[in-house]
């Protein structure tokens, strides 16, 4: 373990200036420091990241003890974020970060996935890795360093971790050259943005956005990102040496051999017709069945029994454990040897789909998306531009106008759970699906609508973030976002074990991600690639499996995609009468004060008088969003009012308000009038006004002179046919 101080510092009750250790990466060009012996020395392990301005601390605490009562690795990961990272106070009543933000809750998962499998089986000791954002320049992206900082902080805990890992982000410019760590404009000009995690000799987790990629740049980003890892792993395991860390020596402590062999004496047969039965209720009956015979077994032991004795002394249910991995054999084996899934399918073969559209009455988009035992239902809401969410974090991106909300509850799964708000994995599968759905979606100038989707998992049996990106591409579509194309996607798996080829397996269910090696989702249309996540429960994939995978994927995601195109095929030609209006006008800029008035007075007038919610921008784009056309038009007509001003030529219609011996007074609009020189009123010679002209007529003129003095000259001679279709209400 690192010795951080010297007993004789702690007996004279002060300590000295500590000893730093530190090393440098070159990422992308961009050097990292990586720094250690300064701060938190009462960690296990603690690292100081830093590249440019971007610095975030890296702590790691590993319990002394396992955890008693447990069956799972207890694993804790907190990315926390300071708004003084920026120089900002936080938003809100307390002006405080409270709780995480979902990019925050989305880098934990980033460092959680990596780490997670590379702890050896057995290992209860609680661990907690805390990475804290305090300064960011807003180039230098956070997230790759904090993985690489935890990866650090492990390796100098001396727990046996079985890294390190590296993690670099991976862009390309415009010509097709590929960027480590890229800043945040440099990732959002590009159409690729993945983060590649793994050890020195394979990949372990894959996340990336991209704008309609192929396979073969999927892997040669994957490829070019090795490279950086590599340099990454290298470095943390001379730096570990160079700070004397010894790693602890695992052994699990409990042996557990002779429950597996009485599940194997008593169950074995039971659980193999469970999983050959292919029907799920059968099957989750049949174990149910073996399980109790296999529990009544241990229980008949002698209560000095060495079984009986740990299963009290831990609190842990090492039969669970067992009967799960007698499983997980079994089902794998079915699959490596007879080519057979648990379900019956071929390892290709994706689950019946059948889906539909416009099932919710008042909803502005609705549909279902069911595959197999999986069922998705998605809404889409449209709002004016007002109802964009506000992001308050440290990223550069303030706003959202589209987002997508997954919700899973307990129903969904047959169980009995209380509806709260999301968790780590709602908000990760949401943001999955969210993400998928984007690189489809019309600008903002060409659809200024803002976007809510959700997705309730009405059952589920494996892959709903998949079913939910299925489920948000049909809903946009029916509720007439003019999207550039559908969205499909599909989660895929994988079978290895030594002595055999490993086995990709297409549209996995739940037992398949629960038993099997990975979890690999792939989104896109016909041609490209728009989101994918790949998390491994094997410690690395080889390059070749991973792209046979994407591969395999593809040909997936074209059969799903065919299944959506049976139910809906493009947007839908009109809106929902349920959904607002959006109307855009352009004013001058500098009409902008005039239009909102002093303190807001003026535009709240006009909103108080449609009913309409108004947006007004910078550059003197305004939209009205309404949810009749009437509230539309007495707002439009109010601005067009306000900003109007007549211009020599212009042809406008106006209402005649007052009559004086030598003309007419017209009302142009704006509280802005001309007047009609009673010899431009007919192509004659007329006396008076009152015959032609009188109060409260409406008549199209033109103007003809504006003076030095503003006042307006009109005429109603020589207006046209054409002039009067074109003129300015």
């Amino acid at each position: 373990m690192l010795v951080k101080r010297k007993d004789a510092q702690k007996e004279k009750g002060y300590y000295m200036k500590p000893e730093t250790k530190s090393f440098q990466l070159d990422i992308g060009g961009k050097t990292v420091t990586i720094e250690t012996g300064k701060y938190a020395q009462s960690t296990n392990g603690s690292v100081t990241v830093r590249c440019g301005d971007t610095m975030l601390f890296v702590h790691c605490v590993v319990s002394k003890e396992p955890r008693v009562g447990i069956d799972f690795f207890p694993l804790l990961i907190d990315y926390e974020e300071r708004m003084s990272a920026i120089g900002r106070i936080p938003g809100g009543y307390n002006r405080s970060e409270g709780k995480s933000s979902d990019k925050a809750i989305l880098v934990s998962r980033l460092i959680d996935r990596p780490i997670r499998p590379l702890f050896p089986k057995g290992y209860r000791n609680d661990i907690q890795i805390v990475a804290q954002l305090f300064s960011y320049d807003q180039e230098n992206q956070p997230d790759t360093l904090a993985m690489l900082g935890a990866s650090c902080a492990l390796m100098l805990s001396g727990a046996p971790f079985e890294g390190p890992i590296g993690a670099v982000r991976v862009s390309r410019d415009a010509d097709g050259n590929f960027i480590a760590n890229p800043t945040h404009k440099q990732a959002h000009d590009s159409d690729l943005d993945i983060v590649v995690a793994g050890t020195h000799d394979s990949v372990i987790m894959v996340e990336a956005g991209c704008k309609f990629v192929t396979e073969d740049d999927i892997m040669n980003a994957v490829e070019f990102a090795q490279g950086e890892i590599r340099k990454q792993c290298d470095a943390q395991v001379e730096f570990a040496k160079q700070c004397g860390v010894t790693k602890e020596e695992f052994t699990n402590p409990y042996d557990t051999s002779r429950i597996a062999q009485i599940i194997e004496e008593t169950a074995h047969d039971m659980i193999f017709d469970a999983y050959h039965n292919f029907d799920r209720e059968y099957r989750q009956n049949k174990l149910e069945e073996a399980k109790k015979l296999v529990k009544e077994k241990i229980d008949a032991l002698p209560e000095d029994d060495y079984i009986k004795q740990i299963i009290e002394e831990t609190g842990i249910d090492f039969v669970a454990e067992e009967f799960k991995a007698a499983e997980k054999h079994i089902m794998r084996a079915m699959i490596l040897d007879e080519g057979v899934r648990a379900d019956g399918r071929k390892p290709t073969e994706v689950r019946p789909i059948w889906c539909e559209v416009g099932v919710i009455p008042r909803a502005h988009g609705s549909a279902v998306f069911t595959r197999g035992q999986t069922q998705i239902l998605s809404v889409a809401t449209l709002a004016g531009p007002s109802m964009k969410q506000e992001l308050d974090g440290v990223d550069p991106q303030t706003e959202k106008t589209y987002m997508h909300k997954y919700i899973f509850p307990g129903f969904s799964v047959g169980e009995v759970k209380p509806l709260r708000g999301p968790g780590r994995r709602e908000v990760g599968h949401g943001n999955l699906a969210e993400r998928a759905n984007i690189p489809a979606l019309p600008s903002q100038e060409e659809f200024g609508y803002t976007i809510r989707v959700t997705s309730d998992v009405l059952e589920s049996n494996g892959s709903t973030s998949m079913g939910s990106t299925c489920g948000s591409s049909m809903a946009l579509m029916n509720a007439g976002v003019p999207v550039k194309c559908m969205i499909g996607g599909v989660a895929m798996g994988m079978i290895k074990e030594d002595g055999y080829e490993p086995v990709v397996l297409t549209d996995i269910q739940g037992i398949e991600d629960f038993l099997g090696d990975m979890d690999f989702k792939v989104t896109g249309n016909d041609t490209g690639i728009t989101a994918l996540q790949m998390d491994m429960k094997a410690k690395g994939i080889p390059n070749e499996t991973l792209r046979r995978a994407l591969f395999q994927a593809k040909e997936g995601r074209l059969h799903i995609l065919g299944k959506m195109r049976e139910v809906i095929t493009e947007p839908a030609k009109e809106l929902s009468p349920f959904a607002p209006s959006i109307t855009t006008i352009t004013i001058p800029t500098e009409d902008i004060g005039t239009v909102i008035g002093p303190g807001g007075k003026q535009i709240r007038e006009i909103i108080d008088a449609s009913g309409a919610e108004i947006d007004i921008q910078d550059s003197g784009v305004v939209t009205i969003t309404s949810n009749d056309q009437e509230g539309a038009k007495i707002a439009i007509k109010m601005i067009k009012d306000i900003t109007f001003k007549p211009e020599v030529g212009m042809v406008i219609k106006g209402k005649v308000v007052r009559i004086i011996p030598i003309g007419a007074f017209v009302e142009l609009g704006g509280g802005k009038d001309g007047m009609i020189h009673i010899s431009q009123v007919c192509n004659e010679r007329i006396e008076t006004i009152e015959p032609h002209l009188n109060i409260g007529d409406e008549v199209i003129v033109k103007v003809i002179k504006i003076d030095e003095k503003g006042r307006v000259n009109l005429t109603l001679k020589g207006v046209t046919e054409e002039d009067k279709a074109n003129c300015i209400n």
